[in-house]
């Protein structure tokens, strides 16, 4: 369930019905099948602030992005996942719900990319998928990764077409002394610390008040689970998972995850059977 990249002019109110359409079918994409009605969504986004004008804008945007198909379904209009929705999504779903952070043993894969100043939107573009990869830029043309995410720059950059501009060398070496002088320089951990740390400080509050519930709300459960995934998912396509030899011992990630995968486990069960009983109204 990947964060699709925005255009620079799209505002973040407008991104927002689309990420938790997203989100949505991300999450329950098995649960309808790959298909649900126009009715229950705007009812179930309705749930966490997404009036109905804002879900039929999102639905139309990203029908015309190619990640769902309008599909009547017994004279029902909605909207099913493309083939490129259901790829997209497929793809998100161990950074999302994955715990695998790298080890220095697996060493590291380097991106060199070289664009023609002619077509310098596509150096922008290059530039633009690595980052959100997690990958830090090491050096004019050249950014650095975790092994681990070796495989899947080269798909992503390869459904763009740009796989003729960059090589990847995997396998890199480097001494941990090297690492720890220079981790700082190509990732920017303060900033990412700082996202992580709002995280916390949204969803803590969140977890002890599930964890006191003793009958918790289908519906509630819902709404929560929506937003504190689509909130994870933003983050972690940000965050390399470097080793944690890398990290400060304090590192506020591993108090994110600890929240996100307890609320996780809390909500995902009341979650599914509320969106089950919506499905099943008329």
């Amino acid at each position: 369930m990947p964060v699709p990249a925005a255009s620079a002019t799209t505002s973040r109110d407008a991104a927002r019905p689309r990420e938790l359409i997203l989100t949505f079918y991300g999450l329950y994409r098995e649960v309808v099948r790959g298909w649900i009605s126009i009715a229950h969504l705007i009812r179930l986004m309705a749930e966490v602030d997404v009036d109905a004008p804002a879900v039929r804008s999102a639905v139309s945007r990203l029908k015309r992005r190619g990640l769902i198909e309008a599909r009547a379904v017994a004279g029902a209009a909605g909207y099913s996942l493309s083939p490129a929705g259901r790829q997209l999504l497929a793809e998100g779903d161990p950074r999302i719900f994955g715990r695998q952070a790298a080890q220095l043993s697996d060493g590291w894969v380097l991106a060199v990319f070289s664009v023609p100043e002619s077509e310098r939107d596509k150096r922008h573009v290059l530039r633009s998928r690595l980052d959100q990869l997690g990958f830090g830029s090491a050096a004019s043309g050249v950014w650095i990764a975790p092994q681990q995410l070796a495989e899947e720059a080269r798909h992503r950059i390869g459904t763009l077409g740009l796989s003729d501009y960059m090589e990847l060398f995997e396998g890199a070496r480097m001494p941990l002394a090297q690492l720890r002088s220079a981790v700082g320089e190509w990732w920017d951990l303060t900033a990412l610390a700082e996202v992580y740390e709002g995280f916390c400080a949204t969803y803590e509050p969140v977890m002890r008040r599930w964890s006191r519930q003793r009958r918790p709300s289908d519906a509630a459960a819902f709404a929560d689970y929506m937003r504190v995934v689509d909130s994870w998912r933003k983050i972690v396509y940000r965050d390399p998972r470097l080793p944690a030899e890398l990290l400060p011992a304090d590192w506020a990630g591993n108090r994110a995850e600890r929240i996100f995968f307890g609320l996780h486990a809390v909500l995902r069960g009341p979650a599914e059977k509320h969106v089950i009983s919506v499905l099943e109204s008329v």
